[in-house]
């Protein structure tokens, strides 16, 4: 079987690429979809005495408003806090406390909120390109369990989620793995223990510190994988499937090549096309 390095001489006829919607065709769509959170955006801004207590309130709004409503105020009022840490609810005061003196006022959130048409076209263009976010991601796995369905359905159990849901944590799947590792799917065997830890990827773009990080953070897994697997005589296997534009940039096939190599044969790295001649039941079960 050829090595996924073998493949980067024709890369770019072994990806796949998810279409992108083409700006500005999708402002119209945007502006109705975000007019509403706008709209209560500027409704709390109004109503409020403070920034801090504008956060407040956001906070108590409905779950999905609430995650939109604090995108934007990260934009208007705090830009040094991240939506991951503001929408922490437990953390409200901790973050008032620690960013607050450097949240904008909400006199000066009014005046530049005034000026600004309704709806805001960047705005919507920006929350609308944060919905599409991971949306890859999700049709990359989807296309992944359709695939691996319909060649081992009757051989294999495959679980994940696949779309957006629950990663499964490893140290939950397998007895006294001690590293609380996401995955995004595990397939089973006939025993119906695990044999193949997959992680699925899709890189729309891709380059220096981050694609540095992605590739220690892949090795650290192989380690405890494999390493588990050996203290445990289990013959499992790591499976990266990976796809998009993003493998082409910067030393992304190398840096894949090299997980795949440091894997010693119980590595696997494929995209969505190189799965037919790659990723077999022999190598599952060696």
């Amino acid at each position: 079987m050829k090595s996924f390095s073998e493949y980067k001489k024709s890369a770019p006829q072994w990806i796949t690429v998810f279409e992108t919607g083409f700006y500005p065709d999708y402002l119209d769509e945007a502006n109705i979809t975000y007019a509403g959170i706008l709209q209560r955006f500027i409704e709390l801004v109004n109503e409020l005495d403070s920034s801090p207590n504008l956060l407040r309130k956001i906070s108590d709004e409905p779950p999905r408003l609430r995650v939109q409503l604090l995108r934007i105020f990260r934009k208007y009022v705090s830009p040094d806090t991240s939506v991951e840490m503001l929408k922490v609810k437990g953390k409200t005061e901790s973050i008032i406390e620690v960013f607050g003196p450097r949240f904008r006022s909400i006199e000066k959130v009014r005046e530049k909120l005034k000026p600004r048409a309704f709806p805001d076209e960047v705005l919507s263009a920006i929350l609308y390109e944060y919905k599409d976010r991971g949306k890859k991601g999700y049709e990359l796995t989807e296309a992944f369990f359709t695939w691996f369905e319909s060649k081992f359905d009757q051989i294999y159990k495959i679980e994940g989620p696949r779309g957006a849901g629950k990663d499964l944590m490893l140290n939950e799947f397998l007895d006294k793995f001690e590293h609380p590792i996401p995955s995004d799917f595990i397939i089973s065997g006939k025993s119906g223990k695990p044999i193949v830890i997959g992680f699925a990827r899709y890189d729309s773009d891709r380059g220096g510190s981050q694609e540095d990080d992605r590739t220690g953070g892949n090795r650290d897994k192989i380690t405890d994988i494999l390493r588990y697997a050996k203290q445990h005589d289990m013959p499992l296997k790591v499976l990266f499937v990976n796809d998009g534009p993003g493998l082409l940039l910067g030393s992304m096939w190398n840096d894949y090549a090299l997980l795949e190599e440091y894997g010693g044969g119980n590595v696997l790295v494929c995209t969505l096309k190189m799965l037919n001649e790659r990723l077999t039941q022999e190598w599952m079960e060696s």
